[in-house]
């Protein structure tokens, strides 16, 4: 089992998210927002985010994952609009492990968590 903290705002999507990692034996906290963070990165093992949602300070988000203390700190997997390039590759020049298209999270979650984890 994963313990995954996502942080996505639609919770419409989040549910989604989160009922398809559970299904596949994965604990998951479901955050609406960034302020909750810090606390609930204990014992993560990957971070899945919402790269589109408003308001995401990225850089905010990944010195708080520095200052986390995990160890190894969680994998982040992001996820983007598939028409927003610049948010992909902004995520990846921050330092994000993973960052794929919306439709690809909704389709291959779990196996990306479990990759990730795995790495």
């Amino acid at each position: 089992m994963t313990l995954v903290v996502a942080l996505i705002p639609d919770l419409l999507f989040g549910s989604r998210v989160q009922a398809t990692l559970t299904q596949e034996g994965h604990e998951v906290r479901l955050l609406a927002n960034q302020a909750r963070l810090a606390g609930e990165l204990a014992g993560a093992e990957v971070l899945v985010v919402d790269l589109g949602a408003e308001n995401l300070q990225l850089r905010e988000l990944l010195d708080e994952l520095a200052r986390s203390g995990g160890d190894p700190p969680p994998r982040t997997l992001g996820f983007y609009a598939h028409v927003d390039v610049d948010t992909r590759k902004r995520a990846l020049e921050e330092g994000f492990d993973l960052v794929v298209p919306r439709s690809r999270m909704a389709r291959e979650g779990a196996q990306l968590v479990l990759r990730l984890a795995a790495s």
